[in-house]
């Protein structure tokens, strides 16, 4: 406390020099320091409270301030720059404003009328040239209700913050036409499966639940008796087979974003960058944007954007790997699956050991839509007429 108490190191010329600073003595003031320059000068330091009460002791002496210290220096060097200071401060501020502001909102679709509504959807939500950027929680909310809204319109929605522009992407729904075709067709395997369920609208089921088929066997007929053909309709699921090679490390290390990310202004000493963030991400991706560079100076002011990740770092054992890759097998076959597909049974094949990883044969028996379409051509036709 005692660096920021205000001082000032002043001069005095004048007769007897020694003789008038016993007598500041006296008067019980503080001499911080005293430098006899010769024997009608002398340079001295003392508390800002004390100058006052110096001036009225001076009499015939001439004092000069030297220097100041302190507060009372920093307060006289901010009145003295004050007019650059409050430039530079605006300037900050207007700096931080019109990064942070939307100036383009650009919707990437072919059709007019899709990027018409998209626009007027985000000017409600303020989503507009010169509004100000959105924080992630915001635009998620905004998705929502925009693909909430227009469910028959839009398939899929995305709004990204590329500096000061938004750019949004889209996929517009696709409306399957609901008037049937009327060509005949039959309902046939779409691949070699074992028949667990077969369900039928139209046509004449020729196969049974536990018969083996292959791609191309008729299983719902659309040929009915007196040669008359139809549109066979119906649905297929079978038992199907996949056998799949895994191979997965020992040693594990992966970087998964979460989708979160947000701006910050940070003040850059040589390699260190120092933010005002209360909320940190645990690991982050960051990327840095020069805004003010000292020309001789290793300082800065950058603007960072900062992606949110979950790092993950694990060391396996033989039997851990196993499992783990088991898992990825898993998945990989899942993800591919519908919501009434699932898999009924699964076996580990083989297992290699190779340098720092290990292979895995996995078996999968899968319950599965098997269900394709085969139209009947005319021969068929004349077939059964005859």
């Amino acid at each position: 406390m005692n660096i920021l108490t205000s001082k000032i190191n002043i001069n005095i010329k004048g007769k007897h020099i020694k003789r008038f600073v016993m007598r500041i003595i006296k008067e019980k003031i503080e001499l911080l320091n005293i430098k006899y320059i010769s024997d009608s000068e002398v340079n001295i330091k003392v508390y800002k409270y004390d100058y006052e009460r110096l001036l009225e002791l001076k009499s015939i002496y001439e004092i000069t301030i030297i220097n100041y210290y302190g507060l009372i220096r920093i307060k006289k060097g901010l009145l003295f720059n004050k007019i650059l200071l409050i430039s530079i401060f605006c300037g900050f501020v207007l700096l931080i404003i019109l990064s942070n502001m939307i100036f383009s909102v650009e919707v990437i679709h072919n059709s007019p009328q899709v990027r018409t509504i998209l626009l007027n959807e985000l000017a409600n939500y303020n989503i507009k040239k010169r509004s100000f950027v959105k924080n992630y929680d915001y635009i998620e909310k905004v998705k929502e209700g925009i693909l909430k809204k227009h469910r028959n319109k839009i398939e899929w929605l995305e709004i990204e913050n590329i500096g000061t522009k938004y750019i949004v992407r889209v996929e517009e729904r696709k409306i399957i036409d609901t008037e049937k075709n009327k060509e005949p067709q039959h309902v046939v395997a779409n691949k070699t499966a074992v028949i667990r369920k077969v369900t039928s609208s139209s046509g004449v089921v020729i196969r049974n639940v536990e018969d083996y088929v292959k791609p191309g066997d008729i299983v719902i007929s659309g040929q009915i008796t007196d040669g008359n053909m139809v549109r066979a309709e119906g649905t297929i699921y079978g038992e199907v087979w996949y056998e799949t090679s895994i191979s997965f490390p020992f040693q594990y290390h992966e970087v998964i974003y979460t989708g979160k990310k947000k701006s910050l202004y940070a003040f850059q000493f040589l390699n260190n960058y120092f933010t005002l963030d209360f909320n940190k991400y645990k690991t982050k991706k960051v990327t840095n944007q020069n805004i003010l560079k000292h020309l001789y100076l290793p300082i800065g002011l950058v603007k960072q954007t900062q992606v949110e990740t979950n790092v993950i770092d694990k060391i396996y054992t033989i039997e851990q790997a196993i499992d783990a890759a088991i898992l990825v097998g898993r998945k990989k076959i899942e993800d591919k699956l519908n919501d009434n597909e699932y898999i009924i049974d699964e076996k580990q094949l083989k297992v290699n050991v190779k340098d720092s990883k290990i292979e895995v044969d996995i078996f999968y028996a899968v319950y599965e839509n098997i269900t394709g379409y085969q139209p009947i051509i005319e021969e068929e036709e004349e077939d059964a007429k005859k």
